[in-house]
């Protein structure tokens, strides 16, 4: 039985659709890119893929960057606790493994991700982050079915209402990333799949 070359694989398509030269983006747009490649030392594929549309590129970070760098309410690695949660209940292999790569740095923690990616439920995590992912699970299946026991739950794990709103809005805004992410067919970086692998020292 032949496979291909593991070089042929990495060379996939990172979306279905065409990416956007760099220097034909507007100048806001490029700057950010160049500031994540600095950053990280790659460019993530969200980023040029979503870049095929400057002005739904410019929303969609605009109100990411609202939910997951605010300096107040929940952590930095509980906000990404919940994208990688609800994006593994969405089947969404590009958040689980960019997320999940930037949960076990800002973790420091190289097995919480996967841990949470399969399921959450087993996990070696609080009862108080079990609560707030089984409100971000029940916001991305069953919306419908949020009553108010669920934000008394919340309650009850020192989650104030500004927290209960944060959770479902970062599984609300991961639900259409997942599911523009799964259209597209947006590969992850393979850098992202060694990120935070080696335990803190």
């Amino acid at each position: 039985m032949s496979r291909e070359p593991e070089d042929a694989v990495t060379k996939l398509p990172i979306s279905r659709f065409s990416l956007p030269n760099l220097s034909d983006l507007p100048n806001d747009i490029r700057e950010r890119i160049a500031a994540v490649q600095e950053k990280s030392g790659f460019v993530p594929n969200v980023f040029l893929a979503l870049a095929y549309r400057p002005d739904e590129f410019r929303a969609f970070f605009a109100y990411h960057d609202a939910l997951m760098e605010k300096p107040r309410g929940l952590s930095k690695p509980e906000r990404e606790m919940i994208v990688v949660a609800t994006s593994g209940v969405n089947n969404c292999q590009y958040c689980v493994v960019a997320h999940g790569a930037i949960l076990r740095i800002r973790a420091k923690n190289p097995r919480i991700a996967d841990q949470i990616a399969v399921n959450y439920r087993k996990a070696d995590l609080a009862p108080r982050h079990k609560a707030m992912l089984d409100f971000a699970v029940k916001v991305a299946e069953r919306s419908h079915a949020i009553d108010g026991t669920d934000y008394e739950t919340l309650k009850n794990h020192g989650f104030s209402d500004e927290d209960a709103w944060d959770i479902a809005a970062i599984a609300a805004l991961f639900a259409m990333s997942n599911r523009l992410a799964n259209a597209f067919s947006i590969r992850p970086n393979d850098e992202f799949y060694e990120m935070g692998r080696e335990p803190p020292k």
